[in-house]
């Protein structure tokens, strides 16, 4: 690859890894890659460090009662991969990160899809297997949401960890909201919801949808007739939530409309206004964002909000990082070749600090442990500021 090719290929990768245009206006000029083909067998993710295995189902769900509301036509449809706490040497091989179409079209979406080998890019090499034997437990149920034009799989690393450490996690593809998301029946789907949210009040209306989603998905995973086959690993009186981007931003409205919610994490989302009339009860809620979040910063409804949650409550950041570095992506290009000029921290260190953060937060909000590291800054980690403006 000459080095006018290697120049584009990180412009262009910076372009895909960057805030969506419905949460953030956002350009940089992008540094020349090092000499590195990118069509290479797919990156991995960092290894999940909880203690138990990682297992792996994706379910899809039809919600019937309502009608699509980016379609305008057809019912409600998601598709969820659970992970939970496995059998080691149990299940077939590690899951596929996504299908090479939905890779081809999330690059397409950005024009990489000439520089990048899309089946490269689904290969992604990540760690649950697939029908693993489940280790038998009740264990806590968090739902995870993904970013504006982006699938669940971005959140794979954290879903990973998370399961490892003894949770059950639900990441969820909202129909119509990512430029690629696989259905059955060979339909690949994508972001209609992008036309019709621009401008003001399109924030709110996905969070909304979204809010709406995740009850459905609850109603599925913990009613009286349950839809997964190990549902009973479920503990319905622990069920929590976070998200990237407009994922997390959705936390707020969700908790707001479902009690059954018992705590949520916003990682980098600007939140939907007004805050809800009715609040959320005094359960705890953590922003965690990246350098440019904190007060004053991109997310500046943070800062208007910030007192209005009546409970336990965090405001983080972590220096050397940018919108997505809550996601796998900083790992993915540090191995492409391509980092980002404006987010130094490399991917590993990235993933490691969103991993402990969000887990000492559900360790201690779904399960009653101590966790200091939620105290206030500490010497191991200094990219971590708290805020309490």
């Amino acid at each position: 690859m000459n080095t006018t090719r290697r120049t584009a290929a990180a412009a262009a990768l910076v372009a895909l890894l960057l805030p969506a245009p419905l949460l953030a206006a956002s350009t940089a000029s992008a540094a020349p890659a090092p000499a590195v083909d990118t069509r290479t067998a797919g990156p991995e993710l960092p290894a999940p460090t909880g203690r138990y295995a990682v297992g792996q189902e994706d379910l899809h769900l039809v919600d019937r009662s309502r009608t699509d509301p980016w379609a305008h036509t057809g019912p409600r449809e998601l598709m969820v991969t659970l992970r939970y706490p496995a059998q080691r040497g149990t299940g077939r091989a590690p899951a596929p990160y996504m299908s090479t179409e939905e890779a081809r079209l999330i690059l397409a979406d950005k024009g990489l899809d000439k520089i990048i080998d899309p089946a490269a890019f689904a290969a992604t090499r990540a760690h649950a297997r697939v029908a693993a034997r489940p280790v038998e437990g009740r264990y806590p149920l968090i739902v995870l949401s993904p970013g504006f034009t982006v699938p669940r799989a971005t959140l794979t690393s954290l879903a990973e960890d998370l399961a490892s450490r003894g949770y059950v996690v639900a990441a969820v593809d909202h129909a119509y909201e990512s430029a690629a998301t696989a259905f059955p029946g060979g339909r690949v789907l994508t972001c209609l919801a992008c036309g019709q949210t621009r401008g003001e009040g399109g924030i709110e209306a996905v969070t909304a949808v979204r809010a709406k989603d995740v009850s459905f998905l609850l109603d599925r995973l913990t009613g009286r007739h349950p839809v997964w086959r190990h549902a009973g690993l479920i503990d319905a009186d622990r069920v929590a939530m976070a998200g990237h981007s407009i994922g997390g931003a959705s936390a707020l409205p969700a908790m707001a409309a479902d009690r059954r919610i018992r705590a949520g994490i916003d990682m980098d989302g600007g939140l939907p206004e007004p805050y809800p009339a009715g609040g959320i009860g005094g359960r705890p809620f953590m922003l965690l964002g990246s350098a440019v979040s904190v007060p004053g910063g991109q997310n500046a409804n943070w800062q208007t909000t910030w007192p209005r949650f009546d409970g336990w409550k965090r405001w983080i950041t972590v220096d050397g990082t940018d919108h997505f570095g809550p996601t796998d992506y900083p790992a993915l290009r540090d191995q492409l070749g391509v980092p980002h000029p404006d987010a130094p921290l490399p991917g590993p260190r990235a993933l490691e600090l969103t991993r402990t953060y969000v887990a000492a937060f559900f360790d201690r909000h779904l399960k009653g442990q101590p966790r200091p590291v939620l105290d206030g800054p500490a010497a191991d980690a200094p990219e971590v500021r708290f805020h309490n403006p």
